[in-house]
């Protein structure tokens, strides 16, 4: 019995958003489109900001909706239309756009801050299920949230409604999300915390630098090398330019900016040589079996991205460089395990 119930809830919501999805293929299209502009040149041209208000489940809604939109880069947030009445109108500028949300669009809280906007400029986009209500009829651009029923019994409860409702906020906020060319370093920006927080961390937030960063020159002997490969723990050690001591042994910090990168030596290039030169390969140099072009990173690059090379490459490891390839970090695979990447 409640399986059945469940079921046929989640049809009838199905077929609010299918019908959503056919009026925004018609006549509802071109609505949309001003909705975007209008929420896109808020911001950019007047210095406003987007503000989404509604009552009840509505408000519910709404305040789900300006999170995506501030989290996706537009400049929102909520204002209760109870508490506007109150004094937090005040919180309304001129430039701003109100994106109001009542279905039935007779909700007097929010039609009491139509003459306010009008009075200060302020664009108004409804989302309501009643064209011909007192708010559609105010706002500047009304998008159509219409249901043929709510997906409850008693046709009463707020169900297909708000999913529609929701839905069309999402919409709104993808697209002026693809609009203004939010990228994965913009989202990161906005998401310091949490797990896609830690999935668009960037390179510099998790690699190893100072004295806990590996580097021999090319003339450091394979002993020392071994030795700094040991005592820092990473299975590698950088290759980097001879600049001032030969090896990184025994310095009490890390110099402020390392040579230029030119090789690397991983464990299994040192398995390799004790291989095929196992009676001479003590008595050779960092330089002579390291190897060249390692695959490196800018700091400023994603963890993700670095993740994504070391399977492509199926290595361990990645160093960090500056544009003129001067060694600043490495970031090792236990590091992207710790921030749950995976």
């Amino acid at each position: 019995m409640s399986l059945e119930i469940a079921r046929k809830v989640l049809r009838t919501e199905l077929q609010a958003l299918e019908g959503l999805l056919k009026r925004l293929g018609g006549a509802d299209g071109k609505s949309f489109e001003q909705a975007v502009e209008r929420l896109f040149t808020c911001p950019e041209a007047s210095g406003g900001r987007v503000i989404v208000t509604g009552m009840g489940k509505s408000g519910i809604v709404g305040q789900k909706i300006a999170a995506t939109f501030a989290s996706t880069g537009t400049p929102a947030f909520f204002l209760h239309p109870a508490e506007a009445a109150h004094g937090d109108i005040g919180m309304l500028v001129k430039g701003d756009v109100l994106v109001a949300l009542s279905y039935g669009g007779e909700t007097d809280e929010i039609n009491q801050l139509l003459p306010t906007c009008k009075r200060l400029g302020i664009g108004v986009i409804a989302l309501t299920g009643n064209p011909q209500s007192t708010l559609a009829q105010a706002a500047d651009v009304r998008l159509d949230i219409s249901v043929e029923r709510e997906a409850c019994s008693l046709n009463l409860a707020p169900t297909a409604s708000t999913a529609a409702m929701m839905a069309l906020g999402d919409a709104l906020a993808i697209a002026l999300l693809e609009r203004r060319g939010f990228k994965e370093e913009d989202f990161a920006r906005l998401h310091p915390a949490g797990r896609l927080g830690k999935k668009l961390q960037r390179v510099e937030n998790l690699m190893h630098t100072g004295n806990d960063l590996p580097w021999v020159s090319p003339s450091t002997p394979m002993p020392d090398v071994i030795y700094e490969m040991s005592r820092k723990g990473l299975g590698m050690t950088a290759v980097v330019e001879d600049s001032g001591p030969s090896t990184s042994l025994g310095a009490t910090s890390q110099p402020a900016s390392l040579g230029r990168l030119v090789g690397i030596i991983t464990d299994g290039d040192l398995r390799r040589l004790m291989q095929k030169r196992k009676d001479e390969a003590l008595h050779l140099t960092a330089g002579e079996c390291m190897s060249r072009n390692p695959v490196t990173l800018l700091k400023t690059e994603l963890a993700a991205t670095a993740l994504r090379l070391m399977e492509e490459r199926k290595i361990t490891s990645v160093l960090v460089v500056d544009a003129q390839h001067r060694l600043e970090g490495v970031i090792h695979l236990h590091d992207l395990w710790t921030t749950q990447l995976f």
